[in-house]
């Protein structure tokens, strides 16, 4: 079982990694979406760290204040990409 905090740490590394990947234009929908199962998956596995429940949504709210996920967002607009013009021709 490992501590809150380096689960946090991993965590937060495959959600940005995540979102470097998937954050492009027009799936704003999908990675906020991955983002809020991550966030359930989150609350139950932590709830499973014991025979009784350990978190509730107060808790579990106070928990995500002091190791916050990063929040989803779009890093590449491929609108703005632009081709060299060689290859408009």
């Amino acid at each position: 079982m490992l501590p809150a905090k380096v689960l946090m740490a991993l965590l937060k590394k495959k959600l940005e990694g995540y979102y470097h990947n998937y954050g492009i234009t027009d799936n704003s929908k999908r990675i906020l979406a991955f983002h809020y199962i991550a966030r359930c998956m989150l609350f139950k596995w932590l709830n499973r760290r014991s025979q009784r429940k350990s978190f509730d949504g107060e808790k579990f709210k106070r928990f995500l204040e002091k190791f916050p996920l990063p929040n989803p967002r779009i890093y590449v607009n491929i609108m703005d990409i632009r081709l060299p013009s060689a290859y408009m021709t």
